[in-house]
């Protein structure tokens, strides 16, 4: 039986989401004494600090951390680790909202000796924005995509679970990453544990997708940053660049045969707006993607990784 388990959030600027956050957290299904909830401030600004240690004082399973040394996610993640007791540590972000039963599904395959990663699955939370619907039908943060990774699969730490113990041997997140450290830590821990992964995806939580078209760059660079970093650690593909030929040929193609076959099939409303533009919206996401793989800096620190001591492993 799993006696403890640790929950880790790092949150920067987090004020607008952390009640709703709190209240999922609150509500779980997970008995109370099989559950710590270590929520690492990220070197906010705002009135994250003075919400954590009010929802402390009530809650003691909520345990502020404060984040100092780098203002990265994934450090932030490893000051949570280093301070948890439980035997699992389970990962999530401040903007999700986890389902009341999210722990109990996300928990239960660990029965088994041999798996040291679960992977949960991630939906869109609800919403009337074109561009949070157009992305919601496209899947964009499930899973699905993470675990079909043609190198190996992995888990998006919006909802993944891993055996502390392993750490001891593969090490923590590599703190100076600034995207694609949750690849490259279950990578490091398939490659001395092969065959240890499995998803829940009845394990669900719910997810923010981007509201704005600058979100929505941010996000599409971002994943081609990590594109950039992956390759240099682990080798895997780059992915291949498009010729504006092919970018006037796809957007020709769509302005020409899909945007009047849509036009006369579908209504109006923000459903049309995210189905009529999904194609231009695809192919600047690629563009975006494509940038952050060819601009992004490699530095040395990148290699960098902690130990659950402390020390560092490389």
């Amino acid at each position: 039986m799993i006696k403890l388990v640790s929950v880790i959030i790092p949150v920067h600027n987090g004020d607008r989401d952390l009640p709703a956050l709190l209240d999922c957290l609150r509500l779980q299904t997970l008995p109370l004494e099989q559950v710590e909830y270590l929520i690492v401030d990220n070197q906010s600004s705002d009135r994250t600090s003075q919400l954590l240690q009010t929802a402390a004082q009530t809650n003691p399973q909520i345990i502020p951390l404060q984040a100092t040394k780098i203002q990265s996610a994934y450090a932030a993640r490893n000051v949570g680790i280093k301070a948890s007791r439980g035997e699992l540590l389970i990962f999530t972000d401040a903007d999700c909202r986890p389902r009341l039963d999210w722990l109990e599904h996300l928990i239960n395959p660990f029965k088994q000796p041999q798996i040291n990663l679960v992977v949960g699955e991630i939906l869109g939370l609800a919403s009337n924005n074109w561009l949070e619907i157009y992305a919601e039908h496209a899947q964009i943060l499930s899973q699905q995509h993470t675990l079909h990774h043609e190198y190996l699969p992995y888990g998006q730490t919006a909802n993944l679970a891993i055996r502390k113990s392993v750490l001891r041997s593969t090490g923590l997140f590599r703190p100076y990453l600034t995207t694609g450290g949750d690849a490259d830590l279950c990578w490091r821990i398939q490659a001395q544990f092969p065959g240890c992964l499995v998803s829940a995806p009845e394990a669900i939580v719910h997810h923010r997708h981007r509201s704005n078209l600058q979100e929505f760059y941010r996000q599409w660079y971002k994943y081609g940053s990590s594109n950039r970093y992956l390759h240099q650690l682990h080798g895997v593909n780059l992915m291949r660049s498009f010729s504006t030929t092919e970018y006037i040929y796809r957007l020709l193609r769509w302005l020409c045969r899909e945007l009047p076959s849509k036009l006369m099939t579908q209504q109006l409303g923000t459903n049309l707006l995210s189905t009529i533009f999904a194609t231009p919206l695809g192919l600047w996401g690629t563009w975006a993607r494509l940038k952050g793989q060819n601009s992004c800096e490699i530095s040395s620190q990148m290699w960098e990784i902690e130990g659950l001591d402390s020390r560092p492993l490389a």
